[in-house]
């Protein structure tokens, strides 16, 4: 892909909303372009998540830990794979196989950690974005425990 398509698809990647096209450009410049072949693993889960994938063409299956017949999710061009390993260190939580043909675009966490030094606007952005989620998360989990607790009662 070129470094012009590259910088739109970034720019569709809600974690990356508040980098402006400048940034997008440093970024997508600095990152690097990976291919994978049908049936190739991505990573797999237990393995160190210290980057981020951005599908730019193709299709990735996502399986759970122990699983290998059927996937969980099945996500193409635009997913973000990893996200939250661009900014804390953790182990990947589900295997990534590509199925046919697949192009990312890899974001290592020390380029990313760069960028937020860098430019602190899009670390105050994504700290409001990720609060944001977590307490959507919360609320959510929150209605699934009342609902078992009548179930239970």
């Amino acid at each position: 892909m070129s470094l012009e398509s590259d910088i739109k698809l970034l720019g569709t990647v809600s974690m990356l909303s508040d980098f402006t096209e400048d940034k997008l450009r440093l970024l997508a410049f600095s990152a690097e372009s990976r291919d994978f072949r049908d049936g190739q693993r991505l990573y797999s889960a237990g393995d160190r998540a210290d980057c981020a994938h951005v599908v730019s063409s193709g299709e990735v299956a996502l399986f759970p830990p122990g699983e290998a017949e059927s996937a969980a999710e099945v996500v193409g061009r635009g997913a973000l794979l990893g996200g939250l390993s661009l900014i804390v260190d953790g182990e990947r939580t589900m295997t990534a196989v590509a199925r046919g043909r697949v192009e990312t675009i890899l974001i290592r966490r020390p380029l990313f950690r760069r960028m937020l030094d860098e430019f602190p606007e899009i670390a105050a952005g994504l700290h409001r974005r990720l609060s944001a989620n977590v307490r959507d998360t919360t609320s959510r989990l929150m209605t699934v425990r009342d609902r078992l607790d009548r179930l239970g009662n």
